[in-house]
């Protein structure tokens, strides 16, 4: 999406899938990364590593990742990420999400993993309506 700039901004919101058991802490785990500025970068190591998500794991992810371990293992253990995750986990489910991926790109649900022509021609869309003009695009 770089192409459209600050025309265009991504919000994170979690839904760990109720019948898999670890998606709970791995997301309240990406909470613990993001207090040290590296959310995307933990992210990324669960996605690369979705059949190794138990604690031990997500510990060495942040280790992996230079977090410092003792504020990482000290929130994971606190739990102090679980309201805000079961609370937008609730919030999805009342907009319709059932699973993941799931996007809204101003209020038009797109559900499942989509191609890039897909998201692009909704922006485009919202861009026009909203009378965006962009050069060469």
């Amino acid at each position: 999406m770089d192409n459209y700039g600050a025309h265009v901004r991504l919000v994170f919101r979690d839904f760990p899938l109720s019948f898999h058991q670890d998606a709970q802490l791995a997301h309240e785990a990406a909470n613990c990364a993001n207090d040290q500025g590296k959310f995307w970068e933990f992210h990324d190591k669960l996605f690369a590593n979705q059949k190794a998500l138990k604690e031990a794991s997500l510990k060495q992810y942040a280790v992996d990742l230079q977090l410092n371990a003792d504020e990482f293992n000290g929130c994971l253990a606190s739990g102090r990420h679980k309201p805000v995750v079961t609370q937008e986990q609730r919030e999805g489910q009342a907009v319709g999400v059932t699973g993941t991926p799931a996007f809204f790109i101003n209020g038009r649900f797109l559900n499942g993993a989509q191609p890039y022509e897909n998201f692009a021609s909704i922006i485009e869309e919202e861009l026009e309506l909203k009378g965006v003009k962009r050069g060469g695009s």
